[in-house]
């Protein structure tokens, strides 16, 4: 296909992208999707094959195909003007509180393409007041509605029983349904855009189109291949302790092999315990999409993310498995989190083993305080139940080869591309109260460069009792360095009760707080890449100067010393550096 019109085309694709993703942003009710867009949408093609991923967070996307294909399997009578609701992890789905919109789009009668809109939450039924539920035991405790790809709108009109249901069973019915409507017209401003790009280049042309885009991401992607060693690595990472079911954490382990020769990759998660009787079990979109996700991490950042560079990426499940397949009724309550960061962390980190400008460091990881789901009743504003998801964690990015990690990483599931909440926005619409948010100096693995430094935050009712429920990993392992880089310090939780005393509490904790009680939680940050007496004194400096790093660590940790003129800022110590670099090197 001639390069500019291909490249027209695959930017007209991203831009009707980006038009619904707007429009769910700009619509949406919840803070979860307005703020801090937890959603994400896509384009895939009439024959199931994911084409446009955009912007969207790769758990919620990598596996779109995977929902459009139960779409066509299930459906024998699609026809235009139909929307489907599929939520449903055994079918392909990722976890039941991410509701995905799908609209197939027909052209000349054909069914040429299917809008997807994912959009987490604010709640879905669960048992609990929360979208995660870490505790469930199966998917029944869990208590979720589920929907294995309904059909929600014929001609363009809402199924009302459908409707119906939702509202009767979430504990937020209006605003789910302002949330509903967002997708709705997410989707349907897809399908609009691309009937009219169809209109305008025909349907010969869009096909050539597709064909050509796949093959030249997968020739994208072999060439990245080629540029590895062939061979095999192995790495396992570890879950926190969650009594009563892992008095002693978990085992995630990753295998992985290297085709240099043909261009492609394999990710074996099959060595790895069955299916457990809690939240946490990875749906097979999951495993399949963080898997994926932390080989592209360490690939070239421009290869396009679509079936063409999928097909040489093979992730490797089996049936009963606690990081994919999950055998009903086994829940996936939180099967978008956490040990899909593990997932993410232990693939992106076992590429390190090659050598060093290899891989990365794994991130920060957890959902602690700062993603608690906060709920109760607003007296403020008549006594209205509320519930909402915070995402003020900050979760310090990883370090690579050549550079440091990145503040407000989030979450390795995420890669970055979920938004900070608004402190504000939430004081204004929920009865909560923050007192505090800040960055925590030496909060992140050092290293010849370094994690990103997680945070600290402290919230709590502002007028009446809130609950508030926490999932957080990464209190007991948290995330490691490679080449030499070190560990990131862990998370914690605490309760600051009326007197003032802090308890710590378990990473996964279903608080009751009375007004005057906090939430006082620490994120985690990102391991470090490298030695950490490799590291440039300079940005040690710098560090120490943004209150990233503290003076003590500059010296005991990087071996960089610095000295503080009558007349200046902090400077370097050139001299007393090299003697105390060498002095550490040589006791080792």
């Amino acid at each position: 296909m001639d390069p500019v019109l291909m490249a027209v085309l695959a930017n007209r694709f991203d831009a009707i992208n980006r038009e619904m993703t707007n429009t769910l942003l700009r619509t949406a009710r919840s803070s979860v999707l307005a703020v801090v867009r937890d959603f994400s949408c896509s384009i895939c093609t009439g024959d199931n094959r994911l084409l446009t991923p955009g912007e969207g967070v790769p758990v919620h996307i990598f596996g779109a195909a995977m929902q459009s294909k139960t779409m066509c399997d299930l459906h024998q009578n699609i026809s235009p003007g139909d929307a489907f609701l599929h939520n449903d992890p055994y079918l392909g789905n990722t976890h039941a509180a991410d509701h995905m919109i799908l609209v197939p789009v027909f052209f000349e009668g054909i069914h040429l393409f299917t809008t997807c809109a994912k959009a987490h939450q604010a709640d879905c039924g669960n048992s609990i007041p929360s979208t995660y539920y870490a505790h469930a035991r199966d998917v029944y405790e869990e208590g979720s509605l589920i929907f294995p790809c309904v059909r929600v709108q014929k001609d363009y009109e809402d199924v009302d029983d459908i409707i119906r249901m939702c509202r009767r069973r979430i504990r937020v019915p209006d605003q789910w349904y302002g949330d509903y409507l967002a997708q709705i017209g997410s989707a349907r401003i897809g399908e609009r855009r691309l009937v009219e790009l169809a209109e305008r280049y025909g349907s010969e042309t869009i096909h050539e189109f597709i064909e050509a885009w796949f093959e030249y991401s997968e020739r994208r992607t072999v060439e990245a291949i080629q540029k590895l060693p062939n061979g095999k690595l192995s790495r396992t990472g570890r879950y926190d302790p969650l009594p009563p079911v892992l008095p002693d954490g978990l085992d995630i382990k990753v295998d992985i092999t290297v085709d240099s020769k043909d261009g492609r990759i394999e990710i074996d998660l099959t060595d790895n315990e069955d299916c457990l009787d809690f939240g946490l079990n990875e749906s097979i979109a999951c495993a399949t999409s963080n898997a994926m996700c932390g080989v592209f991490n360490c690939l070239d950042p421009d290869i396009p993310h679509n079936d063409g560079s999928f097909k040489r990426i093979t992730v490797k499940l089996r049936e009963n498995c606690v990081v994919g397949e999950p055998r009903f009724p086994h829940s996936c309550s939180m099967a978008t989190t956490n040990i899909g960061d593990r997932i993410v962390n232990t693939t992106q980190a076992a590429f390190a083993q090659i050598g060093y400008g290899y891989g990365l460091a794994e991130g920060g990881l957890g959902m602690g305080a700062g993603a608690g789901v906060i709920s109760g009743k607003d007296f403020r504003r008549g006594g209205d139940p509320y519930i909402n998801q915070e995402w003020v964690l900050v979760n310090g990015g990883p370090a690579s080869s050549h550079t440091d990690g990145w503040v407000n990483y989030g979450l390795p599931v995420a890669a970055g591309l979920m938004y900070r909440g608004s402190i504000e926005v939430d004081e204004s619409k929920f009865p909560v109260l923050f007192r505090s948010v800040r960055i925590i100096a030496g909060g992140g693995g050092a290293g010849t460069f370094r994690g990103a430094p997680g945070a600290e935050v402290i919230y709590g009712p502002r007028e009446d009792p809130m609950t508030v429920v926490i999932s957080c990993d990464g209190q007991h392992y948290p995330p490691q360095g490679v080449q030499g880089g070190e560990p990131s310090p862990p998370a914690e939780t605490f309760i600051i009760r009326l007197d003032g005393t802090e308890q710590k509490m378990p990473g996964v904790v279903e608080a009751n707080l009375e007004v005057g009680e906090w939430i006082k939680g620490i994120d985690t940050g990102g391991g470090g890449y490298g030695d950490p007496l490799e590291r440039d004194p300079a940005r040690v400096l710098y560090d120490v100067r943004e209150r990233w790093e503290t003076k003590a660590r500059a010296s005991e940790v990087y071996g960089v010393i610095l000295v503080d003129p009558k007349d200046g800022e902090l400077e370097v110590d050139y001299i007393k550096t090299k003697e105390l670099r060498e002095r550490l090197v040589s006791a080792r």
